[in-house]
């Protein structure tokens, strides 16, 4: 879920102050139609899916015509992928600016760590909630161009590595099915919520997370992963 950073023309008027607003926070200024057919691709991206939405239909979404969209976008596949590297450089603001490593030799900064990376996750699935399900509940594995997959790593790649290092000095799950877990539970619980099934408040996602925690925290009571070969063996005993 890696660096591509897109560099947009501006086209803002001076008096955009509710364009801006309706922009949403943290989108990037960018031509105005270019805007509107991103936030309207996202809408119906994340509610019909890939397969689901045709140009058409983002084109009327977004108030203009199916010409007007073809010049800002090759074909749908472009339009996507764009789309994908959008919201995704959200997310991963979101999710990194400012994050600290955690400290592997110490178990409440690493629990620390989590917990604030899924506060950002869960304010981020809040804020945004069509980025969030366009993004994480969606399979984009067959059209994301290697600009989207680049971008998608970069994200990955920093909590992977910190899950190592976590998991190298004090053991616990293997990384990647630690991530799989996570992932699935936060997103089962954004889904959940969404179809109505609880609700998602604070007091929820806080026991949620130390839930979370405690499915990939290593063994308090070691000192860190040990083999057969560290464990202490008792010495023969002599013949007296």
């Amino acid at each position: 879920m890696t660096t591509a950073v897109l560099n947009y023309g501006m086209n803002v008027r001076s008096d955009n102050g509710k364009a801006a607003e309706k922009r949403g926070r943290g989108r990037p200024l960018v031509d105005d139609k270019r805007r509107r057919i991103l936030d309207a691709a996202l809408q119906t991206f994340a509610a019909r899916g890939y397969h689901g939405t045709s140009v058409p239909e983002v084109a009327e979404a977004a108030g203009v015509g199916v010409g007007t969209l073809y010049r800002y976008f090759e074909d749908k596949n472009a339009l996507v992928n764009e789309l994908y590297r959008d919201a995704k450089q959200r997310l991963k603001a979101a999710l990194l600016a400012d994050l600290p490593a955690p400290d592997v030799f110490r178990l409440d900064n690493a629990q620390s760590w989590f917990s604030e990376l899924w506060s950002r996750l869960a304010k981020f699935a809040r804020s945004e909630p069509d980025a969030f399900r366009f993004l994480e509940m969606q399979d984009h594995v067959e059209y994301l161009d290697a600009k989207s997959r680049a971008l998608e790593l970069s994200v990955l790649a920093p909590l992977w590595l910190a899950g190592k290092r976590l998991h190298d000095r004090n053991g616990g799950p293997p990384v990647d099915v630690a991530i799989a877990l996570l992932w699935g539970a936060f997103v089962g619980l954004v889904k959940a919520s969404r179809l109505g099934y609880l609700p998602l408040d604070d007091r929820r996602l806080e026991q949620a997370g130390a839930a979370a925690w405690r499915m990939i925290a290593p063994d308090r009571s070691s000192d860190g992963p040990r083999s057969h070969k560290q464990v202490s063996r008792r010495k023969p005993r002599t013949k007296g």
